[in-house]
């Protein structure tokens, strides 16, 4: 048997080259007059520029740390879904996404895509539709990054039991795609973007779905929880009992069929406690690498977001090493999977 692949299930375009911020700046300084804002057609970034801010940071970390293949979407931070309104959002999503797209077309074996949408506050999530289906059809994205709160950590969106959301779940299960329940900066200075609001995040979306039925509606849907859930496994009795007292199912079945969870936890004992709350089938190998955690771990000597080191070192069999790093990567993005099989992997 060959040795697993390993897939990185959460990469964001954090090095792309400065020209993308530059347009964004000059997009986010027009927005009350568009009309001077920048044109699309006016973000020149060659193919050359975005091999050098791959080659030098993502591809060569990846190479140093042993990972084969990552999904990769535009950076979570710059989504800013906030800012301005629908026309703003869809813009800059497909700019986003065509980089993307760009950089697993110039790096077919080691990325491949998964979309932004352009989520706004107050506008209808079946207004993304369109770039979603754009990104499956014409750049072969394999997942999208799905914002429970477009507006910047002020939480007024209805949660993701509502059936706002269904027209985007009806395209996920008809294309076979993921969604990553990803938030975006915080505007609101009650809540650090990294430390704080990512990881409510990640257990509010768990717990919308438990306190729902959701996944009756849809028994296809799949989400993946980033940074390793949250609160969730460090409080899994809290959810089982919760879960308990209102009569739900147990969460093997009622959550653990549809909602998986990475490996963004960026210290041992956090892996060593995932991996034992969790059952191995739902939990994916991400390191979200030069993102949020950047430096070396002091009492480690080693990278923090180097987690595949955590993953080897941790108390499990090496069956469930590989469905970790390969096998459930593949059943929870299925076309992946057809990408894989059509390389002969």
């Amino acid at each position: 048997m060959r040795k697993p692949l390993i897939i990185d299930c959460h990469g964001h375009y954090t090095t792309a080259p400065k020209a993308l911020e530059d347009w964004r700046n000059r997009q986010i300084a027009n927005l009350n007059t568009p009309e001077l804002g920048p044109k699309v057609a006016e973000l020149d970034i060659s193919d050359d520029e975005l091999r050098e801010s791959i080659e030098a940071n993502q591809l060569r970390l990846m190479k140093e740390r042993g990972s084969d293949l990552t999904i990769f979407s535009p950076r979570a931070s710059f989504m800013a879904h906030h800012i301005g309104d629908f026309n703003t959002s869809a813009t800059w999503a497909a700019i986003c996404n065509e980089l993307c797209a760009r950089v697993a077309q110039l790096f077919p074996e080691h990325f491949i895509g998964a979309a932004m949408l352009p989520q706004s506050p107050g506008a209808d999530p079946a207004s993304c539709i369109p770039e979603l289906e754009r990104c499956v059809k014409e750049y072969g994205m394999v997942g999208i990054n799905l914002n429970p709160d477009p507006s910047g950590g002020h939480w007024n969106a209805p949660p993701l039991s509502d059936k706002s959301w269904y027209p985007i779940y009806e395209k996920m299960v008809e294309y076979g795609i993921p969604a990553m329940i990803h938030v975006s900066t915080s505007c609101n200075p009650c809540f650090h973007t990294t430390g704080a609001h990512y990881l409510n995040a990640d257990t509010t979306a768990f717990m919308q779905c438990l306190t729902s039925d959701l996944f009756k509606d849809f028994p296809d849907l799949k989400f993946l929880i980033p940074h390793g859930g949250g609160a969730v496994p460090y409080h899994w009795g809290r959810f089982r009992g919760l879960a308990q007292e209102m009569k739900k199912p147990l969460l093997s079945e009622h959550l653990l069929n549809n909602i998986f969870f990475d490996t963004c936890v960026y210290h041992q004992p956090g892996i060593d406690l995932l991996t034992k709350v969790m059952p191995v089938k739902n939990v994916l190998f991400a390191s979200e690498m030069i993102g949020a955690v950047r430096g070396i771990d002091p009492e480690t000597g080693n990278y923090y977001d180097d987690t595949k080191r955590y993953i080897e070192a941790a108390a499990i069999s090496d069956a469930d090493r590989r469905a970790i790093f390969e096998d459930n990567a593949r059943h929870v993005f299925p076309r992946l999977d057809a990408a894989l099989k059509e390389q002969g992997l």
